[in-house]
């Protein structure tokens, strides 16, 4: 996510979080003024005394509204803008202990395996021009180091070549000429060294070594689940782990950043990169547990509801805080943001076991989206449909236009397609729109350089049969 802050993000007030989440998320002003002032206390809490810093439990949120009103996105774009380790789930993945299935600890080891992700890549980027350094002489080495043929026989670079092509003269005396060739080697390693650094030589292809470790599969059940007997995998430094080396023939470009990946693995600590991923997780991890309301409900005796209620109590003790073993170590939950979500059509909140209630203290109710709301979503948010669209179009040279009477029209057939048949929210606006733009799409590439404007006829054109005929617009999902 693209912001353009003029402050730190951590130091942001709940109403600037408000403000960024307003440019692509529209109306629910109650949800984003909880996640706001949740946000909000994290920072708070950094600024208390260690002693007192521990005792400030995260506010969990519980959103209630039904599908497609932006509880996801909402969450989402939350993480997204102040880089914190982020993951969705569903609560009805999970089963009880004691069946098949995956067990609530689980997305604590995915919210770390992301964490780990995130701090890798940002101490990445941090050494990434010392890197591209290494990979560049490394790239060097390679281009002037002795071809082998089929015979395997040593071919020398063609120096003769490379000196008329740097203007240089041909030394006459053997002594002469060992050293003009060790100055030749230098000055052309300075010339290729420029040139690649200039993107001169992109296109030539060069052959290097690529190391892979080797994954051993094993398929283990065990009361942790099987995604902990991973082995760690996000680096090629691991010694415990075998490797497999192979050539690959591939241009200097991709030679370059494959290098530059190789080079800025080595440079980082992986150590440190893993304690600082553990103590992000731990203290800034937002977890979004999606259709809890799934798991909630009147107690069954047998069916697919036999471990509902066990699913809220095995989540109970990972909202409240504990222990989760993982491959990098144990992590604690007690500070780690969650936010669940559900519809509640078929149970209400009070279902929820009263303990698992008592841990989701802020519950903000989500309101369902009208036609008016459908027009603000087609044309304010900066990842627009329409917006989509038209830039997906310009790379075809083609000019999309939408009126503003035909976004209208479009949010009306939406909205009325969403009365008539299911309530999906803003996900029906994908789908029309999709079924708007199916011939446009399709035709785009003979209309380049031209002007395309959609108006009301055009929309109801395509889309009224939709509207008029309910067994067809139950299709459209």
């Amino acid at each position: 996510m693209q912001t353009e802050l003029t402050v730190p993000v951590e130091e942001l007030t709940p109403r600037q979080i408000v403000a960024e989440l307003d440019k692509y998320i529209v109306g629910q002003a109650k949800a984003k003024r909880a996640v706001a002032i949740a946000l909000r206390n994290r920072y708070r809490r950094q600024k208390l005394p260690p002693e007192l810093r521990d005792e400030v439990m995260p506010k969990n949120i519980l959103m209630i509204g039904p599908t497609g009103v932006g509880k996801t996105e909402i969450a989402r774009r939350l993480a997204a803008l102040v880089r914190a380790p982020f993951i969705k789930v569903e609560a009805t993945k999970f089963t009880e202990v004691g069946y098949v299935g995956r067990d609530v600890d689980s997305m604590v080891r995915d919210l770390v395996n992301v964490s780990v992700r995130m701090v890798e890549q940002e101490k990445m980027e941090e050494v990434r021009e010392r890197a591209e350094a290494r990979a560049v002489e490394r790239l060097v080495e390679l281009m002037l180091r002795p071809r082998r043929r089929r015979s395997r026989q040593t071919v020398p670079p063609p120096l003769e070549i490379l000196r008329q092509a740097l203007g240089m003269e041909q030394p006459e005396e053997p002594e002469e000429a060992e050293e003009g060739a060790e100055t030749d080697r230098r000055r052309l390693k300075r010339a290729l060294t420029e040139q690649i650094r200039a993107g001169l030589r992109d296109d030539e292809t060069v052959e290097i070594e690529v190391e892979e470790p080797v994954i051993p599969f094993l398929q283990v059940f065990s009361p942790q689940g099987i995604e902990e007997m991973g082995m760690d995998t996000d680096t090629f430094a691991n010694p415990f782990l075998p490797h497999s080396r192979s050539r690959r023939v591939v241009t200097v470009k991709e030679a370059r950043e494959i290098l530059t990946q190789q080079e800025a693995r080595k440079l980082i600590d992986r150590s440190s990169v893993i304690r600082e991923a553990v103590q992000r997780a731990e203290q800034t991890g937002i977890i979004f547990l999606d259709e809890i309301d799934k798991i909630a409900g009147a107690r069954s005796q047998y069916g697919p509801d036999v471990s509902r209620e066990g699913v809220q109590r095995d989540l109970l003790p990972i909202i409240e805080g504990s222990t989760v073993i993982t491959k990098y170590g144990p992590v604690r939950t007690d500070h780690i943001l969650f936010i669940a979500a559900g519809a509640f059509h078929m149970s209400k909140p009070s279902d929820l076991i009263p303990e698992l209630q008592g841990r989701l203290p802020i519950r903000v109710e989500l309101e369902p989206l009208t036609a008016a709301d459908f027009v603000r979503i087609l044309k304010e948010p900066r990842n627009a449909l329409t917006k989509q669209y038209q830039q997906l179009l310009a790379a075809e040279g083609v000019e999309l236009e939408f009126t503003d009477e035909a976004i209208e029209e479009i949010a009306r057939i939406a909205y009325e397609v969403n009365m008539r048949t299911e309530n999906i929210g803003a996900r029906r606006l994908h789908t029309v729109m999709e079924k708007l733009m199916e011939d446009i799409s399709y035709e785009a590439p003979e209309h380049a350089g031209e002007r395309i404007v959609i108006d009301v006829d055009y929309v109801r054109a395509k889309l009224s049969d939709i509207v008029k005929d309910v067994d067809l617009s139950r299709y459209i999902l």
